[in-house]
């Protein structure tokens, strides 16, 4: 079909104005939406030929069910957990999303994560700022020497390894990773002392990490979730925290974002960010560029097809 002469692209969530640029300067005409509240995307998006996200918006049900017009939807980030990808498959719309650009980042919040947790920096900040003096108290681990579990060995899980091992740290890799090596995940959960996931949020990794798996864990481990919030259990992490089963645990994502009276989040033993594994100035310019250009690729084959 022939592409239109204004193609109209709405911008849910906020990019680098890199890629915007590149939008305009092909004439298509641009929104930047992010400040429009969730809830009222449904009553305008009927307008709008092309619709680009990051992760706060949800294409499904009734946003989704008002796109008459939409043919592709753009996901300036990895994964399509926040898109109702099979409806729109049906429904003939393209996706296009930017695979890679992120994944040093996330993997320097996970070693980032993994060394504040072993030091107890995050709650040396704190007690420092109600005037103690807790030196003894928070006396930390060395990372060089343990066993790191890497569950999910695709560009992140690849890039935590090396860097893991650059500290000194024996990795156990659950999946093919560096090494070629490939350890059971069965196999892994009573030998390491850290334990990080990087897999995305499907129907297979719903839970993947529940109670089973944390009463398999060596007492005492430590755990990293720097990965889609579901993919672990967080009552079930919560539990082996309390019971002493999790020495502690670093957090970047949630099954409910923004977490509402999490349970986690009132631990001592717990250290939290708010889904900030691609938020670095690198990883959020090259999500704007490719997501630009993966937009115009796939306008042009419409335009010739």
């Amino acid at each position: 079909m022939a592409i239109k002469l204004t193609v109209k692209i709405l911008i849910s969530d906020k990019i680098f104005e890199d890629g915007i640029k590149l939008l305009e300067d092909k004439g298509y005409q641009v929104t930047r939406g992010w400040d429009i509240p969730k809830e009222d995307l449904p009553k305008i998006i009927c307008d709008f030929d092309i619709l680009i996200v990051r992760s706060a918006t949800k294409v499904k049900g009734e946003l989704l069910a008002n796109a008459t017009k939409l043919t592709i939807i753009g996901r300036a980030g990895e994964g399509l957990d926040n898109i109702d990808y099979e409806s729109a498959n049906k429904r003939g719309i393209k996706l296009v999303n930017t695979p890679h650009v992120s994944y040093m980042s996330v993997a320097e919040l996970t070693i980032g994560h993994m060394l504040a947790l072993s030091r107890n920096i995050v709650q040396g900040t704190l007690s420092l700022r109600e005037g103690k003096w807790e030196k003894e108290k928070l006396i930390g681990t060395e990372v060089n020497g343990k066993t790191l579990g890497v569950i999910g060995c695709g560009y992140i899980g690849k890039t935590v390894e090396r860097l893991a091992i650059s500290l000194g740290m024996k990795v156990l890799p659950v999946e093919e990773c560096v090494h070629d090596r490939f350890v059971p995940l069965r196999e892994m959960l009573p030998q390491a002392d850290y334990i990080t996931i990087h897999v995305p949020l499907t129907l297979m990794t719903k839970h993947l990490i529940s109670t089973k798996e944390f009463q398999m864990m060596k007492d005492g481990v430590m755990f990293i979730d720097c990965s889609r919030g579901g993919v672990v259990d967080q009552d079930a992490l919560y539990q082996a925290l309390i019971s002493g089963k999790v020495k502690g645990a670093a957090v970047d994502v949630f099954e409910e974002e923004p977490p509402k009276n999490s349970k986690l989040l009132t631990l001592n033993n717990v250290i939290a960010t708010p889904h900030i594994g691609a938020q670095t100035r690198e990883a959020q310019l090259k999500a704007s560029i490719q997501i630009a250009k993966a937009v115009i690729e796939a306008l042009q084959k419409q335009s010739v097809s």
